[in-house]
């Protein structure tokens, strides 16, 4: 476990305008989130988990409220030092993989380093290379989406997550498109990372995959409920 806060939200809303209503997707947020812990936010389709992740990992603005990361406040950063922060202290994994069709695998997991870091095409290829024979997919680098699993397409994400050595991984229903094998085989991957000491919160509905958590982080409604720790 972390050793202190590196996720601070306090009263955090956002809030939408729909016709000549306001919709909350969050509602006054207060949450902390320490170095090095794996935490499952779970909730039901349209609880605000997904709102919730995407200002944790710079992808959207609170309309009220105050974030901040590692004791730096984020919410009033300008744009382009938002992105600097979503690249290099965040990773990304989805559900759909979001891998580009006709791309390999190497190529993909070398797109993060081709926008911010100042690399060789040698540097970019051999980083790519590294990440990828981390996640046992030597074999595979050369391969395009089309010609891979589903497990090995997250497999393949993730080294595209880790690539810029994030200090935190946002997962988005990193399963929901696997079967119960690469379900497993992609649950242990995070765990590892976890206890590698990197900072994992899976963004989940389902059970299963909230108890592979230490800890779990219940939303409704766009208000949190009472934290649960899990015994793992």
């Amino acid at each position: 476990m972390g050793i202190g806060p590196l996720i601070e939200l306090k009263d955090i809303s956002k809030r939408y305008h729909v016709g000549d209503e306001d919709v909350f997707a969050l509602r006054e947020v207060s949450l902390s989130i320490d170095k090095g812990e794996l935490a499952a936010i779970m909730g039901a389709s349209g609880s605000g988990k997904t709102t919730l992740m995407n200002i944790i990992g710079c992808m959207d603005r609170p309309t009220g409220g105050v974030y901040r990361l590692e004791g730096r406040e984020i919410s009033s950063l300008k744009p382009d030092e938002l992105a600097y922060v979503r690249n290099h202290q965040f990773g990304f994994v989805f559900q759909s993989f979001n891998l580009l069709a006709r791309t390999t695998a190497l190529e993909n997991v070398e797109l993060p380093l081709l926008y911010w870091n100042r690399l060789s095409a040698r540097e970019r290829h051999q980083r790519a290379q590294a990440a990828l024979e981390r996640l046992g997919l030597k074999e595979r680098m050369r391969h395009y989406p089309s010609q891979l699993s589903g497990g090995q397409q997250q497999r393949v994400a993730i080294a595209r997550a880790l690539i810029n050595d994030p200090s935190v991984i946002l997962a988005d229903e990193p399963t929901g498109n696997l079967d119960s094998r690469s379900e497993r085989e992609v649950m242990a991957i995070f765990k590892q990372l976890n206890d590698e000491g990197i900072t994992v919160i899976l963004v989940t509905h389902n059970q299963e995959i909230a108890n592979y958590a230490r800890r779990t982080i219940r939303i409704r409604d766009g208000m949190i409920q009472p934290d649960e720790r899990n015994h793992r």
